[in-house]
């Protein structure tokens, strides 16, 4: 019998996980609209940046009941962040390998979310890969973009240039006022 053909942008994902089946491929960066958002604007993604993707089926056997379909998904990418120390662009290695447990409803995946710590999402006859690859590059992205070193100096701020000691203190104004001194 010949294997079925599945569809990354229109996974059945009950079907793929009881075959056991596997998927991989590259998708241009670029077209992640809201992943290539975060880029450095200097630096957007071009032709040659991909996202490596690979998702693989599972139908874990439970004994006296259905089994549970599972998602093993793992992605890879590079995207230029800027960097918040310098404001230039900072490659930035991005990767994702998390495994999705796939609930019948609604009600089903909040009760299995409330009892363990997998990440369960309810089971759809039409699973966008692209749209999850897409999500999870999103959360994997650092809070801070930075460069381990930045590669030119960073300019000093021009109040720093003033020297301390003609700068009025702000406190000795208060408490003139307090006082009631004229400041």
């Amino acid at each position: 019998m010949k294997p079925r053909v599945h569809d990354p942008l229109r996974l059945d994902v009950a079907a793929f996980a009881k075959e056991g089946g596997r998927l991989e491929g590259r998708w241009p960066l670029a077209g992640f609209e809201r992943l290539a958002e975060s880029a450095h604007a200097e630096a957007r993604p071009g032709a040659a940046d991909e996202v490596a993707w690979a998702v693989a089926g599972e139908a874990r056997p439970v004994r006296g009941g259905a089994p549970e379909l599972w998602l093993h998904v793992s992605a890879d990418a590079s995207v230029n962040l800027e960097c918040q120390r310098c404001l230039q662009p900072v490659p930035t290695p991005l990767a994702v390998q998390r495994s999705f447990r796939f609930a019948p409803d609604e009600a089903t995946a909040a009760e299995i979310d409330a009892d363990s710590e997998d990440d369960v999402l309810v089971l759809t006859r039409a699973l966008d890969l692209h749209e999850l690859v897409e999500d999870e590059l999103i959360l994997a992205l650092p809070l801070v973009p930075r460069h381990e070193a930045c590669p030119q100096p960073l300019a000093a701020p021009a109040a720093a240039e003033e020297p301390l000691a003609e700068r009025p203190n702000p406190f000795a104004a208060l408490a003139a006022l307090k006082r009631g001194e004229p400041h």
